[in-house]
């Protein structure tokens, strides 16, 4: 099934830890509304503005699934409002820093996570869209200390 035009249901619902744990990952007829006004504002404007396939790591968590590999109770993935994407080891030569700089720069989002990495590349990117349209541009860097997850502001 189709969101955008360069985004499929498949590459949302994917998760390696659900099909291992019969876990279904099935999202609801509002959490795909949801998908389909996040690939809108977010996922299309980038794909579009680096014309290269855009990989995305994680999309939809059931809350079966968020619970079983201890999401955030919170987490925006649940409710078809955000995505991880994770340019490492593409061909593109796109980074996931320039991914990061342009959604800050050019795009409305609701919240925007430098995860991990290092300072001049994360991890991978979190980007939420809130689908109420209210978006709170809430930039944020994730950190680990002691083992603990930390989420401080983007500097």
């Amino acid at each position: 099934m189709k969101i955008s035009p360069h985004l499929n249901l498949a590459e949302l619902t994917r998760s390696d830890s659900a099909k291992r744990n019969g876990i279904d990952n099935t999202p609801t007829p509002e959490h795909l509304e949801n998908f389909k006004l996040l690939a809108e504002k977010v996922f299309e404007p980038i794909r579009l503005h680096f014309g290269v396939p855009i990989h995305i790591s994680s999309g939809y968590r059931s809350k079966a699934l968020n619970q079983f590999i201890k999401g955030s109770a919170t987490s925006q993935h649940c409710s078809g409002e955000a995505i991880d994407i994770d340019m490492d080891g593409s061909a593109s030569g796109v980074t996931n820093a320039q991914v990061f700089n342009f959604i800050k720069d050019k795009l409305e989002f609701d919240q925007l996570i430098w995860e991990f990495g290092t300072d001049k590349n994360p991890d991978w990117v979190h980007v939420s869209y809130e689908s109420t349209g209210k978006q709170r541009k809430q930039i944020l860097k994730a950190v680990r200390t002691n083992g603990k997850t930390s989420y401080l502001p983007y500097k």
